[in-house]
């Protein structure tokens, strides 16, 4: 067991509902999957809840969890898990925000208009760049800075800020008037007035405008959330004993795996959305266990942003494209070379096409183990399947310590 490799890949918000254009089946048990399927039949599976109960369903909780970090112990807040990633030096007394890149309707009162798209179409980055470093030079302060992070995602650090805000995820808030989910708390006048002149800032920028020409969606307003200040996380080695590494697109993930101690992989072409370089993470993460590694965090958003888009059909397809370019390329090689190693599948919340944002529901887990194989009885990984077994983990951060189980 000394040279015992671990991988968990983690499909974000793969777990859904049933949907009856599906004919009554969620996305999972939809999908052609037959790796995963494989896998399934000679697997420990269960359930585990990974947000716990009176916590948000957020990223930033559920993948605490998986990692093995009590939520309620270390979670600070989503926006400095992804500052840490793009490599921004905190202070104790920094407040950090979300900052996207969105899409309004275009009233003339700027509280009327409705949030169309939390991701300005899925804005590229080199575009995204260019508008919130326009924005920075126009509403930074000496004490509030942006930061561009990847395509719509971006940072807003400041310091010696007002904390207990109260802000609103805008993929929360989809086809709604914003007027209700506006900021709320001690920093809140500024905060929206940033909003509110971003909006007249980006209306008249020549990136825009060609988007509007294109027929893209224009980024013509900045959306602030996700309030946090720096956590300090346990080392995931001296917990574990093991060396490590994470890959992810997605920022708040890299930051979660930077201050636990891992090592993030960067895959060229890694975007976090269906249009990922799926068989570039599925190389690196092989990579890395050939390599001296003996675990990896996977991490694939893809699912999540589909349901987020109330895309049934795009999520089918981005589950059928991780068992065929993710899944069944890692467990190929891990085999042919001759690893000893355990799997671990799972997503990390709920995201319901239906009503496309995250729900608290526990979730389904899969866990193969290449040299101890048992038969499972079920033919397929689903929500239901997972739940038939019985096995259930009330408290999701001690579901890893259970895989990491000699």
């Amino acid at each position: 067991m000394l040279n015992m490799k671990y991988i968990i890949i983690l499909i974000d918000g793969v777990a859904d509902y049933r949907i009856a254009e599906l004919g009554n089946k969620t996305p999972l048990q939809y999908a052609k999957t037959p790796v995963i399927d494989s896998i399934a039949r000679t697997s420990e599976m269960g359930m585990v809840k990974t947000i716990p109960d009176g916590m948000a369903p957020g990223s930033d909780t559920a993948n605490l969890s998986v990692l093995g970090y009590d939520p309620k112990k270390y979670h600070t807040g989503r926006s400095p898990l992804e500052a840490v990633s793009l490599g921004i030096d905190l202070s104790e007394d920094d407040v950090v925000f979300r900052c996207n890149l969105v899409t309004l309707s275009e009233e003339d009162d700027y509280t009327e208009r409705i949030m169309v798209d939390y991701s300005a179409g899925e804005i590229p980055t080199d575009l995204s760049r260019v508008l919130i470093e326009d924005i920075g030079s126009k509403l930074q302060t000496e004490k509030i800075k942006f930061f561009p992070g990847v395509s719509y995602r971006h940072i807003i650090v400041w310091k010696s800020g007002p904390d207990k805000n109260i802000l609103a995820p805008p993929h929360d808030i989809l086809d709604k008037k914003i007027s209700d989910y506006l900021p709320r708390g001690p920093g809140s006048s500024a905060l929206l007035d940033m909003m509110v002149r971003s909006s007249s800032l980006l209306k008249e920028h020549a990136i825009n405008k060609e988007r509007i020409k294109k027929g893209a969606r224009p980024a013509n307003s900045i959306w602030i959330w996700g309030e946090g200040r720096k956590p300090a996380l346990d080392s995931f080695y001296e917990k574990y004993k093991l060396e490590g590494s994470v890959i992810s697109a997605v920022d708040l993930i890299k930051g979660i795996g930077i201050l636990a101690g891992l090592e993030p992989v960067e895959v060229e072409g890694a975007t976090g959305t269906i249009n990922t370089n799926f068989k570039g993470k599925a190389n690196a993460a092989v990579n890395e266990l050939t390599g001296v590694k003996n675990f990896v965090y996977l991490h694939l958003e893809a699912p999540d942003e589909c349901s987020h888009q109330g895309d049934t059909r795009k999520k089918v397809k981005a589950i059928e494209i991780i068992d065929r370019e993710v899944i069944g390329p890692v467990k190929e090689a891990l085999d042919r070379q001759g690893f000893n190693y355990k799997m671990m599948i799972l997503p990390d919340h709920y995201t319901p096409v239906s009503v496309r944002t995250h729900t608290s529901e526990p979730v389904p887990f899969l866990i193969y183990n290449s040299i101890n194989q048992t038969d499972s009885r079920l033919e397929k990984f689903d929500e239901f399947s997972a739940k038939k077994t019985g096995l259930y983990f009330k408290e999701g951060y001690k579901l890893v310590d259970h895989f990491f189980k000699k």
